[in-house]
């Protein structure tokens, strides 16, 4: 069985910073591709970033280019969203999947201004 925990989610003040973790068990990553979502209240679902197998090819929403950064540690079977200068229209709910098939339950950001 797939499973995904995202954690590091938190409230912070806008401009701060915060770091996603995703740690996949049941599947091996290394192959495979991982991405985040997220869902604000009363909007659809909407892409933020993923990253392919190969770590070097990565793409981002335009809403966050230049201010998140996604990897991976193959080795931890991880992925990270280190998500800096953060303004309130971050604030969501952030999912991880692995290829878009499996997902994981989320994990609140929530930014003040």
């Amino acid at each position: 069985q797939v499973q995904l925990v995202e954690t590091g989610g938190g409230l912070v003040e806008a401009g701060e910073s915060l770091r996603l973790s995703c740690v996949v068990a049941g599947q091996d990553i290394t192959s495979n591709n991982l991405a985040w979502f997220r869902q604000a209240p009363g909007k659809e679902r909407e892409f933020v970033a993923a990253i392919g197998w190969a770590a070097a090819i990565t793409s981002y929403a335009d809403s966050v280019k230049g201010r998140f950064t996604l990897s991976r540690d193959n080795a931890k079977n991880t992925v990270y969203l280190q998500m800096n200068s953060l303004n309130p229209e971050d604030t969501a709910v952030y999912y991880c999947t692995l290829n878009r098939r499996y997902w994981g339950q989320g994990t609140q950001v929530t930014v003040s201004s």
